[in-house]
C-alpha cells in the first residue's frame, strides 16, 4: 500500500512540473501575440505561472478572444491597461509587478 502511494505521489509531482511547463509555454505565447516583446513575454510568464491559477489564467485568455486582433497592445503599460478589465484584483497586481519587474530587469 504504501509503495502505490509513492508511485502516485511521485506521478503527481512528475506530471505537475510537465503541466506548469505547458501552461507557461502558452501563457508566453499570448504574452506575444498580445504584442509585448519576446523577452518581457517569457519574464512575465514564468512569474505569472508560480502566482496565479488556471482559473485567473483562463480570465486573461478570454479578455484576449473578446477584444481580438484590433486590440493589441503596442508596450507593457497598454497590455496592464487592457488587463484592468478582467477585474480581478490579484490578476492586476501580478501582472503589473511582473511588467514592471521584467522591464527593470529585476524579473
Amino acid at each position: 500500500m504504501r509503495g502505490r502511494f509513492l508511485l502516485v505521489l511521485a506521478f503527481s509531482i512528475a506530471t505537475s512540473g510537465c503541466i506548469d511547463r505547458v501552461v507557461e509555454s502558452r501563457l508566453r505565447s499570448a504574452l506575444s501575440e498580445a504584442g509585448l516583446s519576446d523577452r518581457n513575454s517569457s519574464c512575465m510568464a514564468t512569474r505569472m505561472v508560480d502566482r496565479l491559477t488556471i482559473g485567473q489564467l483562463r480570465k486573461l485568455e478570454e479578455l484576449k478572444d473578446r477584444e481580438g486582433e484590433a486590440a493589441k497592445p503596442v508596450g507593457l503599460r497598454d497590455y496592464v491597461e487592457r488587463v484592468r478589465r478582467v477585474g480581478d484584483a490579484e490578476v492586476i497586481a501580478v501582472t503589473a509587478s511582473s511588467a514592471a519587474l521584467c522591464a527593470t530587469g529585476l524579473g
